[in-house]
Parts: structure tokens; sequence; C-alpha cells
């Protein structure tokens, strides 16, 4: 490809749309293969999926581990996705290495510094999502800690910040695109998902990110999100995310046609 973003292991990013879509968490051997198969048939080149869960209350499903992290293996093997997956620990880089094609460094973990270093290390991609209290500067100073160790393969997604208001689950933070671009250069994603926690949202959010310049989004898609282990309700089903890349078509070629940079 020419119109594109470069990264390691031939991993190239458009320089229009990407969308990262899959369920919050691996669930099972099943889910997966449902969701790889019809995500496939959209030709969706990015699939998420959560081997390591991250969750408020320890009583919360937690993730499959190790476990996780071969279904989603298998399914890259299968259809020849990106596999994109977080890591919350030192110890879960290597582990993960041979499974998944982009380290995702969740909020919690943005300024878990060894945990930054660690990535850093290797020369695969890392997406490194904004901290829900976290400044520009800090968000930027973090990813410095990426790339200090060499790796310069690194996107920065906007998921949310805290403020006043719980009527969504965070504070989508829009403008981080533009100010994101101008201060760094790294593609910068969304994730409506997070950023919103409700699903009707999630489709304004996508729209407006597309037309601000974004690189892509991440999206939680489910077979049947009532079921879900985790986000649940933020979860898109089949039918939904369909009508969602049927909407983001139309929107790009508008785009397009009348785009004009000022």
């Amino acid at each position: 490809m020419t119109d594109s973003i470069k990264m390691e292991y031939s991993l190239e990013l458009e320089k229009g749309f990407n969308i990262i879509a899959g369920p919050c968490a691996v669930e099972s051997v099943r889910q997966m293969e449902i969701i790889g198969e019809f995500l496939n048939k959209l030709d969706i080149k990015f699939i998420r999926g959560g081997a390591f869960k991250p969750r408020t209350s320890p009583s919360s499903f937690q993730g499959l581990g190790i476990k996780g992290l071969k279904i989603l293996g298998d399914i890259k093997d299968s259809y020849g996705f990106r596999v994109v997956s977080e890591v919350l620990d030192p110890r879960d880089v290597e582990k993960a290495y041979d499974y998944i094609d982009i380290y995702q460094i969740g909020s919690r973990n943005m300024q878990n510094y060894p945990l930054l270093i660690e990535v850093g290390k290797t020369d695969k991609p890392v997406l490194l999502k904004r901290g829900m209290s976290a400044t520009f500067e800090e968000w930027i100073k973090a990813s410095e800690y990426i790339a200090m160790g060499g790796n310069q393969h690194i996107l920065l997604c906007e998921r949310g910040i805290r403020s006043f208001d719980d009527y969504t689950r965070n504070t989508l933070d829009l403008m981080s695109i533009p100010i994101i671009q101008g201060k760094t250069g790294y593609p910068i994603f969304i994730d409506p998902s997070h950023g919103t926690g409700r699903k009707e949202l999630i489709l304004p959010a996508v729209r407006a990110a597309l037309v601000l310049g974004a690189n892509g989004v991440m999206i939680e898609v489910h077979p049947e999100p009532a079921k879900a282990l985790s986000d649940g309700i933020q979860s898109l089903n089949f039918k939904e995310f369909e009508l969602l890349l049927n909407n983001v078509k139309k929107l790009e070629q508008a785009l397009d046609e009348d785009m004009v940079e000022l």
C-alpha cells in the first residue's frame, strides 16, 4: 500500500479510517469463532479481545489469561487478523508476544512505567490509552517511556476522561484528535465504547471522530451483549455493528467529495 502508515510486522494502518472490533473479553473458543467469522466477512482487519481484565471489583470476571491469549492466537491464524489485546503487568509482555500484534495499555496503566518500559523494548506496536484523569502532557510523556526503549510504533487512544457529569460512563474528549496529531504525529484512535458507556451514543461518536480526522476507532462487539461477561451494556450486537459500518462508508464517501482543509 502506498497510501498507508507503515508499522512493524508488515502492519499497515490505512490513512483512511481503521476499525478495531471485538469483545471486551475473550470468554470462550466458541464465542471468538463466532465473532471472528462475522468480522472476517465484513473485511475487518483488526480484532480486539481482553485476556487479562483490569476490573474495578476483584469479584468480577478477570479474564482467561494465557488460555485467552491462545484463543486469540488461533483466531489470528484462522483469519489473518491483527490482534489487539491488553497487558497489565511487565511479566505479561513476553507471555503475550507470540499471540498478539498490538499491545494495548489500558487507562489504568497509562502511567505504569515499568510496563511502558517493557513494551518499549519490543518490536510490536503499542496502543496507549489515555488515563481517565490524565492531561495531554501526561499522556504524551507516558508515550515517551515507550519510545525511549526504541519502540516508535505507538498509537494513542482517547477513551474518555472523568468529569462531574455521570450521564455517560466517561466524557469523550474529541478535541484530543487534532491536539494529539499536532503535538505528536502519532496515529490517534477513539474508543467510543468506553468513552460513552452507552451503545446508542457509539455511532454519533464514531461519526464525529471520522469528521475530525481520527485514524480509527476501537469498538466493542458481541454476539449477545446481554450475556457478555464484561461491558455488555456498551457492546454492539452484530446488526448494530453492520449498521455502523454502513454509516461510516457513506460518511467517508461524502468527506472524500467535500472535505476542504483550512
